[in-house]
């Protein structure tokens, strides 16, 4: 689309959404950056432990995201949780995974941001860089070998095309032509690494042709343009063509995580000429021109989701923390007796002198 999104641009769209679709890949995008606002403001409060803002990124992630099916799997990276949601995962369980309390899937053992949803294929993921790259080519690999019609999206940053795991996926399906698609998110830093210290190649979709795939970059501010290319790859993938890179060229307007301070390495400037380019504005702009969604029609759909939000953080909050016995299943079909014995006198210490939390005070994270 244009850059200021008025209009298409001239030239060939196909693959693109049904346009009747349009609306709903705008409201994915709305409800990535309003949860994104709620949950930081809850982590200031002391309410969450961490979050990993997507601001910015939501059209590569809900451009990218739209080009899968509902039987494909998805590998995430940290910022990719709002795709879960627009593949069908309950908001409730998005913000209970937050709260890490009774009710997230991953019953308090993962760092906040850090999702998973059996129901939608949204793989669970490690802080540890690169590593869920090679588990989606094995996973890929797999479906092949069923004879399963499924695709694999492999979501990373621009900082992980320096992992181990990238190069180790990279060359593993290149050989073993596994239908993956490899989706780099490249949102200008790795942290406190600018992409120009990332590589020394000309782009990071160019990197594709040493692992003998086809690469392509793509402008990621570009909702539609991210869908095109993502989608041709899947396509090219299920029909049995192999894997493809799909780098997405983006900008995080806000830090690396709450933790983050990024006044300490980068210049407003830079911000300010991204945030010009955000890509909800231009995406609304192409709607409403379009005569798809006009201002009242957002407002009213922002205004339905941040409702919606209110209600999943205010049940959150009223459920406890999950069970102390969880901490030892899901690993043992049976968990061993030296564990079993543990969680009793755990039990037997909380029973006597309450909860640490009651005792101690919270933990600042």
């Amino acid at each position: 689309m244009a850059a200021d999104g008025s209009a298409l641009l001239p030239g060939r769209h196909e693959p693109l959404p049904p346009r009747a679709d349009w609306p709903g890949l705008y409201r994915a995008m709305l409800t990535t950056r309003l949860l994104d606002d709620r949950m930081l403001k809850l982590q200031r409060q002391g309410r969450v432990a961490f979050v990993g803002a997507a601001t910015g990124l939501e059209a590569a992630i809900h451009g990218s995201a739209a080009a899968f099916t509902a039987e494909d799997w998805v590998f995430s990276a940290l910022r990719e949780g709002g795709a879960a949601v627009q593949r069908g995962m309950p908001l409730e369980q998005y913000v209970a995974h937050m709260f890490g309390n009774a009710e997230d899937t991953a019953k308090g053992r993962q760092m906040p941001n850090h999702f998973q949803c059996r129901e939608v294929n949204f793989v669970s993921w490690s802080s540890v860089i690169g590593t869920q790259l090679p588990q989606a080519v094995g996973a890929a690999l797999a479906f092949a070998r069923r004879g399963e019609p499924r695709v694999v999206c492999a979501y990373s940053g621009d900082g992980a095309t320096s992992s181990n795991g990238f190069h180790s996926a990279l060359n593993f399906a290149g050989v073993l032509r596994a239908p993956v698609v490899f989706v780099v998110i490249d949102n200008g830093w790795a942290i406190s690494v600018p992409s120009s210290k990332q590589t020394a190649a000309r782009s990071y979709g160019a990197k594709a042709a040493a692992y003998g795939m086809p690469g392509t970059d793509v402008d990621g501010n570009d909702v539609l343009a991210c869908y095109r290319a993502v989608k041709e790859a899947a396509d090219r993938a299920r029909a049995g063509g192999g894997p493809s890179l799909v780098a997405l060229r983006s900008y995080r307007l806000l830090g690396h995580s709450s933790s983050d301070d990024p006044s300490r390495y980068r210049d407003e400037r830079e911000v300010e000429h991204w945030r010009r380019r955000d890509p909800l504005d231009r995406f609304a702009a192409l709607l409403e021109a379009e005569g798809l969604l006009d201002a009242a029609g957002r407002e009213a759909m922002a205004a339905e989701v941040r409702g919606r939000i209110t209600e999943a953080v205010a049940r959150a909050e009223q459920v406890g923390p999950p069970p102390l016995e969880t901490l030892v299943e899901d690993v043992y079909a049976e968990p061993p007796r030296h564990l079993r014995r543990q969680v009793i006198e755990a039990l037997r210490v909380v029973a006597e002198h309450g909860e640490a939390e009651a005792v101690a005070g919270r933990f600042p994270l």
